[in-house]
């Protein structure tokens, strides 16, 4: 069974592949890297990660033994929901927080002051949309589903009608066959 700092560090190391895969991701072939743009790898976590650690954001970036950074291109964000609990939204930072928890139970219709922003107005809208598509992705798949359904339904049917008609045909044969031999035996007779 794997410890929580064990585990903590396995996952730490995921976050950081992930972000240099996508930092190489970003380049083109040839291009100068003073022409690389920052890459920022921001993971959204329901969960607890960092359970002795009580802030909800961790920034991190490469750094040296003295503290300095090694590159300005970006770094790593956690952002630990389950920890984040502000009631007012003081920062834009917490505003993005509580969207990215509290969001989907937001109604567009009537929303709380701190989502009165250019920006969450913006997020809501995408939110609505990505709903919307879910909505209507689940129910193309109902459909689909349902279709599905009905074809093997009368797959079925049409089968058993099939089997059925033979063993009709089997048994006209067998009757006429009887009545061809029962014909015989009155001839000899």
């Amino acid at each position: 069974m794997i410890d929580n700092v064990s585990y903590t560090v396995h996952k730490i190391c995921l976050v950081y592949i992930y972000f240099i895969n996508v930092r190489l991701s970003c380049r083109r072939t040839g291009q100068a890297y003073l022409e690389l743009r920052s890459t920022y790898s921001i993971w959204l976590l329901a969960d607890t990660l960092l359970v002795d650690d009580n802030a909800y954001v961790h920034h991190y970036k490469m750094r040296d033994e003295q503290g300095q950074t090694l590159t300005p291109h970006g770094g790593i964000w956690l952002l630990e929901l389950k920890k984040f609990n502000a009631n007012q939204v003081e920062t834009e930072d917490q505003r993005w927080l509580k969207f990215f928890k509290d969001g989907e139970r937001l109604n567009d219709e009537t929303l709380p002051d701190w989502m009165i922003t250019q920006e969450m107005r913006q997020a809501m809208s995408t939110l609505s949309t990505f709903s919307e598509k879910d909505q209507q992705y689940y129910q193309y798949q109902a459909r689909q589903e349902y279709l599905r359904e009905q074809r093997t339904i009368q797959s079925e049917l049409e089968l058993a009608n099939k089997r059925e008609e033979a063993a009709n045909k089997r048994e006209a044969l067998a009757l006429a066959e009887i009545e061809r031999l029962k014909a015989l035996l009155a001839q000899k007779e």
